[in-house]
C-alpha cells in the first residue's frame, strides 16, 4: 500500500517534470504498474487500518542508543546487536524505522541554502506571529492573536501573506490557496522549516493533509533541517520586513481588515520598492518569474476540515470553541461538520442543514435567527407535554370501522 506521499511525488515527476512511468518507475522503485495506477487515482490514497504492533517497538531505545553513538551504523550491524537482545523480526521494518529516525541522529545534506534562485523553483513558507499589542478584536470585547502565514519567491522577492488566528494544520491548508492564489502561480517546490503544523513532529513528513493538497498541485515539498533557519533566509527576511514596515503606526478592527491593509499595502509599497538583492522591483522582477509558474487550478480542492459532532439536547454543535445552533430536529444527532477559515456548514446524511459564519469569540454561542424562535417553541412543546397541559380531540373510532366495513 502506497502512501499519499508516493502519490504525490509520482504526479509531481509526471506532470512537473514530465518524466515518463517508465522512468518514474526506475527513480521511485516501484512497478509501472503502481505508477499507472497511483496516477489514475484523482483523489489521495487513504489508508484507515489502525497501525499493528510491531515486533521492534520493544527495541526502538535501543536503537536510538545505537544512533546516537554512530548515526551511521548500517541497519545489518543493528539487527546483528538486536538479535543478542531478543529481537526477532526481519530487517526490512528495522531499515523502515531507520529511514525516520537517521536524520535526527545525523547532518544531513543541505541543499537548499544557495544566493541565486531559478524562476519558479521554490517558494518559501513560513509562520509570522504578529506582536502581542496587534491583537485583533474578534467581537463582544474579546481579542485575539493574530497569525501571517507568508510565502515568498525568492527569486522576484515578491511575497503575500494569509492571516488567521490559530497555527493548526487546517489553517495552513486553508491559507495555502490564499498564498499561492496571491502570487499567481504555483513553484516546483515548497521550502518549509519544521514546525508542527506543517511538518509531523520528528520526522521529516509534512502531514497528509498538506501532502495531499501540493500533489494535487505537483508541488514538491522541501523539509528543512532543524535549526536551519537561514536555509529559508528570503521568507525570514520578509517576516523582518513586515514587521518593521508594515505594522507601525497602524491598527486593526478585524481579521479582515488586517488583510486588506496588508494587500493594498503590499502592491502600493512593498512589490514597489526597489529591491538591492533582486536589483529591480519585485513587482518588476515577478512579471518574468511569472512565465516559469504553472498555472493556478481552475477550482482549488476542497481544503475545509470535515469531522462528526453529535448536536446537544438543546440544539448546539461545538466545533473549535464555539457552539452553533442546529434545528431542533437534529438534537442528539450526529452530523457533519465542514470547518473553514470563514465559516462552518453543518450537514445531515450529506444534506446541508445550517451554514455559520465561524466566530473566534472565546466559548461563543452562535444562533441563527430563525433557530432561535424554533428552538422557544420547542422548549414549550416539551414543557407542555411534560405539565400533561395537551387536549386532544376525541376520535370517532367508527369512522375507521365504515372504512374497513367492520359491522
Amino acid at each position: 500500500m502506497y502512501t499519499v506521499h508516493d502519490w504525490a511525488e509520482v504526479r509531481r515527476l509526471y506532470e512537473r517534470e514530465h518524466l515518463s512511468k517508465k522512468h518514474i518507475a526506475a527513480r521511485l522503485g516501484m512497478s509501472r504498474t503502481t505508477v499507472r495506477r497511483l496516477l489514475e487515482l484523482a483523489e489521495p490514497p487513504r489508508y484507515e487500518r489502525p497501525k499493528r504492533p510491531s515486533l521492534l517497538d520493544a527495541y526502538v531505545e535501543s536503537v536510538k542508543a545505537m544512533l546516537a553513538e554512530d548515526p551511521a551504523v548500517p541497519a545489518t550491524v543493528m539487527l546483528q546487536h538486536l538479535r543478542r537482545e531478543g529481537y526477532l523480526g526481519g530487517v526490512s521494518i528495522l531499515k523502515d524505522l531507520l529511514s525516520e529516525l537517521r536524520p535526527l541522529y545525523g547532518p544531513g545534506p543541505d541543499p537548499f541554502q544557495r544566493t541565486t534562485y531559478v524562476p519558479g523553483d521554490i517558494c518559501q513558507l513560513d509562520w509570522w506571529d504578529l506582536p502581542s499589542r496587534f491583537s485583533v478584536p474578534v467581537g463582544k470585547g474579546h481579542a485575539r492573536p493574530a497569525f501571517g502565514l507568508v510565502a515568498v519567491l525568492p527569486y522576484s522577492a515578491a511575497h503575500a501573506v494569509v492571516f488567521t488566528h490559530t497555527k493548526t494544520v487546517a489553517d495552513v491548508v486553508g491559507a495555502l490557496p490564499g498564498v499561492l492564489t496571491r502570487l499567481a502561480g504555483l513553484p516546483r517546490a515548497l521550502v518549509v522549516d519544521r514546525d508542527s503544523s506543517i511538518v509531523v513532529p520528528r520526522t521529516r513528513r509534512v502531514h497528509d493533509e498538506i501532502a495531499s493538497l501540493l500533489g494535487q498541485c505537483s508541488i514538491r515539498p522541501i523539509v528543512l533541517p532543524p535549526r536551519k533557519p537561514t536555509s529559508k533566509g528570503a521568507v525570514e527576511r520578509t517576516n523582518g520586513y513586515l514587521e518593521t514596515s508594515f505594522l507601525p503606526l497602524r491598527s486593526f478592527s478585524s481579521l479582515c481588515d488586517l488583510q486588506t491593509q496588508h494587500d493594498e499595502w503590499a502592491g502600493d509599497v512593498a512589490w514597489k520598492r526597489s529591491h538591492r538583492r533582486v536589483g529591480v522591483a519585485p513587482e518588476v522582477a515577478h512579471r518574468t518569474e511569472c512565465d516559469a509558474l504553472s498555472p493556478l487550478p481552475e477550482v482549488w480542492p476542497d481544503t475545509s476540515t470535515k469531522t462528526a459532532v453529535r448536536a446537544s439536547r438543546d440544539c448546539f454543535v461545538r466545533v473549535a470553541g464555539a457552539d452553533y445552533s442546529v434545528p431542533p430536529a437534529f438534537v442528539s444527532r450526529m452530523l457533519d461538520v465542514r470547518l473553514s477559515l470563514s465559516e462552518i456548514v453543518v450537514f445531515s446524511e450529506g444534506r446541508e442543514i445550517v451554514r455559520h459564519t465561524r466566530s473566534f469569540v472565546p466559548a461563543d454561542v452562535v444562533v441563527a435567527p430563525g433557530h432561535a424562535d424554533e428552538l422557544a417553541h420547542a422548549k414549550r412543546a416539551r414543557a407542555a407535554l411534560r405539565a400533561g397541559d395537551i387536549v386532544m380531540p376525541s376520535i370517532d373510532l367508527s369512522v375507521y370501522d365504515a372504512l374497513c366495513e367492520v359491522v
